[in-house]
């Protein structure tokens, strides 16, 4: 039986890139049915993609939300830096999808800022193509830490993510999350938002600060590149989930993603056309492009 739930927040995905988990992900959105859906930044990753992989549980993972909105689920899509070249059609709606740059939510009265936050780095800001050009190393990281999981599993060993420990060993790493964190927080006191929900550093986070204006509450969704998360909304509570494995190795088979998720394939999505051929324009201008694209 799938988890009903109002909202949930997720961001960071990445699709197109080795680092993404898109089979754990696919196995979360089976198990859950949900009246909201916030996909807040970098879901597709147009810095990063290639015609070359662009594997079959990625597009599952499209397919699947297509489908949740078709039977009623709300989808924002967010954007964020890796997937800005959607900024250009900011207001698009179809059905019960809406792309959005930023959202403003009202939830028992509390006022909620959702964005994805790559507004608060600099060097996304004004020199996008330094952060394109540091991401190779990112990514290589990103693939070996994936194959030594393998291993781990294997051995029924936990996950380890790498990438995180690299992060939190490095000074100026910490020194930015702590900013981001802390900046996104002032600025939503200022603007007198009782709630600030982000992406983009890929650390899921809950805290509550008392500002100099208020009260603000800070919510970060993660990401399913290391941390594998999402925000939960149920019964005017949050919590974050995260992804483990155990959760889905015994339960009903019709929860389960197979290989082949024959189903989704054949979904009727005719009301959603426009959705996807505005996602297959993006795909074809990137691919073109003269310019090699990075992952930051």
């Amino acid at each position: 039986m799938k988890r009903e739930l109002e909202i949930v927040i997720i961001s960071d995905v990445h699709l197109g890139t080795y680092g993404c988990h898109a089979k754990e992900l696919l196995n979360y959105l089976g198990s859950i049915k949900v009246g909201t859906l916030i996909l807040n930044g970098d879901f597709i990753d147009i810095w990063q993609f290639r015609k070359r992989y662009f594997p079959r549980e990625h597009m599952q993972v499209i397919q699947r939300i297509l489908k949740m909105a078709s039977k009623g689920t709300k989808v924002y899509y967010i954007t964020g830096n890796h997937d800005d070249a959607l900024r250009r059609y900011t207001e698009f709606a179809s059905g019960n999808i809406h792309l959005r740059d930023k959202l403003v939510l009202q939830l028992k009265g509390r006022s909620y800022w959702v964005f994805h936050g790559d507004i608060f780095d600099m060097f996304i800001k004004y020199s996008p193509w330094i952060s394109k050009l540091g991401g190779k190393s990112y990514d290589y990281l990103i693939l070996v830490n994936r194959w030594i999981n393998h291993i781990r599993t294997s051995l029924g060993m936990s996950r380890l993510s790498i990438a995180q420990k690299v992060k939190q060993s490095v000074k100026e790493a910490v020194k930015f999350v702590s900013d981001f964190e802390d900046t996104a927080i002032r600025l939503a006191g200022e603007q007198g938002y009782d709630y600030v929900v982000c992406g983009h550093i890929h650390r899921p986070q809950m805290r509550t600060v008392e500002t100099k204006d208020k009260k603000v509450t800070y919510l970060n969704s993660g990401d399913w590149i290391e941390n594998l998360t999402a925000l939960e909304y149920k019964w005017g509570r949050w919590s974050i989930y995260e992804y483990d494995e155990a959760d889905y190795e015994y339960v009903n088979p019709k929860l389960r993603v197979p290989e082949l998720q024959q189903e989704d394939d054949e979904t009727d999505l005719s009301l959603l056309t426009d959705t996807r051929d505005i996602f297959s324009h993006i795909v074809q201008r990137h691919t073109d492009s003269e310019e090699p694209l990075s992952h930051p």
